[in-house]
């Protein structure tokens, strides 16, 4: 209802005002407020899947004097990201229209349409989009060990959501995370590239922990963890 009253980009816009606002006040958000505030100083932070700034924004409200690198591709997402961004006024945002993985090139995704409300915050990426019900885009895909922007930047900590596509990405990324050891917050959904995307960080020295009560424990396949922090001495 609330899409179709207002416009999708318009409540798209207002759907992340909202959330950023409520963000310290949701209990479903505490991970990522551990992540917002035990960022070790210096360094840049990536936000890969940036989506609609809700994660974004408080970053970059939390660390003033630090770049976040946002990266999103779906373009009406993009769209929102930028706007919200304006809005509050944030100058330390640098925005990226590209997805990222393991090898450049192109990738097609998908915003899901469920019972005619387009689901924005499930965008993924889709091998087959002719069987998926919702909008397709064809996007760039970089590599995060290849881009230019990071070249003698250093890298502080990562936060990652992109539906699972983790392992992709990171594959991507072993010697930004071998020379960098940044701080990564990541959600793994509950199936096989959840194991790989472990194996390829432990292999890299990283130890995988999850919070609970405002504290990382070592995760050792406790049930419903979702959201996983990837520490390196």
């Amino acid at each position: 209802m609330l899409q179709k009253l207002l416009g999708f980009d318009n409540y798209l816009f207002l759907f992340s005002l909202f959330t950023i606002r409520q963000l310290k006040n949701n209990r479903h958000e505490r991970e990522f407020l551990y992540f917002l505030k035990n960022i070790r100083s210096g360094g840049i932070v990536l936000d890969i899947g940036a989506n609609i700034g809700i994660t974004a924004v408080p970053l970059a409200q939390e660390h003033k004097s630090r770049e976040i690198y946002a990266f999103e591709p779906v373009p009406q997402n993009l769209a929102a990201l930028k706007r919200v961004i304006k809005y509050h006024r944030l100058t330390n945002i640098r925005v990226f229209e590209f997805a990222l993985g393991k090898c450049p090139g192109e990738l097609n995704m998908v915003m899901p349409v469920i019972d005619n409300v387009r689901m924005q915050g499930l965008s993924h990426v889709t091998e087959t989009p002719q069987t998926e019900s919702g909008l397709v885009y064809t996007v760039p895909v970089r590599v995060l060990d290849q881009l230019d922007e990071l070249k003698g930047k250093k890298v502080a900590a990562i936060k990652i959501d992109v539906e699972n596509f983790e392992f992709e990405v990171l594959s991507g990324a072993v010697r930004l995370l071998s020379e960098n050891r940044p701080l990564i917050y990541c959600e793994l959904w509950d199936n096989e590239k959840r194991g790989q995307t472990i194996a390829l960080l432990e292999g890299l020295g990283y130890r995988t922990m999850f919070a609970q009560a405002d504290t990382l424990l070592p995760y050792s396949g406790q049930p419903g963890v979702l959201n996983y922090f990837f520490v390196k001495e």
